[in-house]
């Protein structure tokens, strides 16, 4: 059980509500939780959809203000949203898996109680994650901004031929790149698309963003590292239909001669995993390191 908690401390749950099933899971944590004196709200999204009776719902800015942890249950797309959200207030998250890969949502549903009761009890390990920031300006004034925890992805549109960027960091022109776009990731994000586009893997405590070409036309375009204090500087030079997204989640078309300015934001996340939580254990479960062929064509 978690240490008795003081009586302000609020705990707020956040939740993949589109998940079949998820009422049960979701009332024996609440009852854990509450049975362990902690005040519990929802996120008003989540409460919305969820239905539960007598439960308290709550904006996002306003568990920023008063939640000592946020648990999210869902997979890594909804700890992506709500991890950019509260952001600005540093309130530490918890994972629960509820989706596929779970890099960030790292507690399996099924131990969940024993775990978040020894998180909440102080037998944790606390980690924090950089995000990036980026402008999109037209003519100088700027007409869209975002935050991303994983990436910030320049590409062209679905029917459209390569796009050219011109790319430039800490004001030093780096080249004209022609290709399907680029990722500019940060170390959380390169197991994820950037991966997928031939990056490297960065841990999480190196201080580097990672610009990954998607199907460059020049295959000497390969993926490179640079410090995060720098400034990247991407410009459209042609293209059609090509748009910037922040995780995916959040959008911007974009025309030619507008550039996107990308920066380490000075907000971080934290994370909260279990005592004994190893970064290289996870990157072995989930990218099935170690595993090979059995004779049945199944992985083990």
């Amino acid at each position: 059980m978690p240490a008795t908690p003081e009586s302000h401390q609020t705990i707020a749950l956040v939740v993949r509500h589109n998940t079949a099933g998820i009422g049960e899971p979701v009332g024996r944590l609440l009852a854990f939780l509450q049975e362990a004196g902690y005040r519990v709200v929802f996120e008003s999204e989540t409460a919305a959809h969820l239905g539960l009776p007598g439960i308290e719902a709550m904006s996002v800015s306003g568990i920023g203000a008063v939640a000592c942890a946020v648990i999210v249950m869902g997979g890594d797309g909804t700890m992506l949203g709500i991890a950019r959200q509260l952001a600005p207030f540093d309130v530490p998250l918890i994972g629960i898996n509820l989706g596929r890969l779970g890099f960030m949502t790292d507690i399996p549903v099924e131990r969940m109680i024993p775990v978040v009761g020894d998180i909440l009890g102080g037998k944790a390990r606390a980690e924090k994650r950089t995000l990036l920031e980026g402008r999109v300006l037209r003519g100088g004034a700027m007409i869209a901004c975002g935050l991303a925890v994983n990436d910030v992805v320049v590409a062209r549109g679905a029917g459209a031929g390569m796009v050219e960027l011109k790319v430039a960091v800490d004001g030093n022109f780096m080249y004209n790149q022609r290709s399907d776009g680029l990722i500019i990731s940060t170390p959380t994000g390169s197991t994820a698309y950037a991966l997928s586009a031939g990056g490297p893997l960065l841990h999480p405590s190196l201080g580097g963003i990672v610009l990954v070409p998607i199907a460059p036309h020049a295959l000497s375009n390969r993926p490179i590292v640079v410090p995060d204090s720098s400034e990247i500087v991407i410009e459209i030079v042609s293209g059609r239909d090509t748009s910037v997204n922040f995780d995916m989640q959040t959008f911007a078309s974009l025309a030619h001669g507008d550039q996107i300015v990308i920066s380490r934001s000075p907000n971080h996340i934290t994370f909260l995993h279990p005592e004994g939580w190893s970064y290289y254990d996870t990157l072995r479960e989930k990218l099935h390191w170690n595993e090979y062929p059995s004779g049945e064509g199944k992985l083990r």
